[in-house]
């Protein structure tokens, strides 16, 4: 009953940000960032166009089907992934209404290609569109889509993955912040970090099995700025670190273990984790890092002969591998960007614990939403 209780109260604040005038999206996202997130569908329908400020009243009519697939040169793939993309409909959805709202998401995809020619499709890109119509319909996933794609999916949407791969690049930053031991092994397991590549760029829509769960991080995901999905990513590794570390301290063995993600995750702490995560190594903190990140697998591509031919002189592995890291970080030291003195971390994540209390987390995210601009982006993504 208690829980009803808040349920009920946090529904009537939702709409009463609605119902403001001018609306209270401040309100609005920390709504979505909080336990529990936007509640319903119906109030998703609501409010997701709010926090990408979509005008539900000026929504483009929907274009002819034959127009949009006449010569279209995505048309083909895009068939072949909805196509598979069945699991991500509810169980026992009948076939018909299935393959309606399939044709309905093939649509809506080529749509927003047609309109944004600088945009490329990826495979991937239809788990995020789905959610949308499944929640919002079709109409509105159009607008809300298009506008998510510009901005949020932008860098994934470019003609090369060189953006998505700088923003994988945060990851280890994030989990090196946080537990270095962590970092140290996967780094050691040389397992890099394609195994989030499908969490990324669809939002974990095509790794949970759950809508609910689903649905829940795009209100978390909307509310915030674009690379909160990687440090949610970070969170899960760090929930794991315990498998991670029991793990064999090879690439197969710990790719393995990330890549199957578990279904029973607490979403709710982890999304709080993440938002705090974010207000204490902001990207803008983490940019340098991310950027060595990148120098770094460069540099682990040319040195990993040498270690191969010193590997046979010398034994045990840990010592090389102790060297092999010292090496590549070596040159980094020098250069002495390594932003912080880890010793500053204990004090922050201390600090943490209150945030989450306070709420402070919910609000300093909401305020870097609400500054975030593309060109923002471009500093980030140079």
């Amino acid at each position: 009953a208690d829980f009803d209780a808040k349920k009920k109260r946090k529904v009537a604040e939702i709409y009463r940000a609605l119902n403001s005038d001018p609306i209270d999206v401040a309100t609005l996202r920390r709504m979505a960032i909080s336990e529990g997130g936007l509640l319903t569908d119906e109030i998703r329908c609501k409010v997701w166009p709010k926090l990408l400020n979509v005008n539900t009243d000026d929504l483009p009519p929907l274009p002819a089907r034959k127009e949009l697939r006449e010569d279209n040169e995505d048309y083909q793939q895009v068939l072949l992934d909805v196509r598979r993309s069945l699991r991500r409909f509810p169980p026992g959805m009948p076939d018909d209404q299935r393959e309606g709202l399939q044709e309905e998401l093939i649509d809506i995809i080529l749509y927003v290609l047609k309109c944004n020619p600088q945009l490329h499709y990826y495979q991937g890109y239809h788990d995020i569109v789905v959610t949308f119509l499944l929640v919002v319909g079709d109409r509105l996933a159009m607008a809300l889509v298009e506008k998510l794609s510009t901005h949020h999916l932008r860098d994934f949407m470019d003609s090369t993955m060189d953006n998505t791969k700088h923003i994988l690049n945060y990851l280890m930053p994030i989990i090196d912040q946080v537990n270095p031991e962590v970092h140290d092994f996967m780094q050691s397991a040389e397992v890099g970090t394609i195994f989030a590549l499908s969490w990324l760029i669809t939002w974990f829509g095509h790794v949970l099995s759950d809508f609910r769960h689903v649905v829940r991080l795009y209100d978390f995901f909307l509310a915030c700025h674009p690379l909160m999905p990687i440090y949610f990513a970070a969170v899960i590794v760090l929930h794991r670190r315990q498998e991670v570390l029991d793990c064999e301290c090879d690439m197969a063995s710990v790719h393995h273990l990330l890549s199957q993600i578990p279904q029973d995750l607490p979403y709710e702490s982890l999304i709080s984790k993440a938002g705090d995560l974010f207000v204490q190594f902001p990207p803008s903190e983490l940019a340098k890092e991310a950027a060595q990140a990148a120098q770094a697998e460069r540099t682990a591509a040319s040195t990993f002969k040498d270690f191969e031919l010193a590997s046979v002189q010398q034994r045990p592995d840990t010592v090389l591998r102790q060297r092999f890291r010292e090496r590549l970080r070596g040159e980094e030291r020098t250069k002495s960007i390594l932003t912080k003195p880890r010793t500053n971390r204990f004090v922050k994540l201390a600090v943490m614990g209150l945030t989450v209390a306070l709420g402070a987390a919910a609000l300093a995210v909401v305020k870097s939403a609400l500054e975030w601009a593309p060109k923002f982006e471009l500093e980030i993504f140079p």
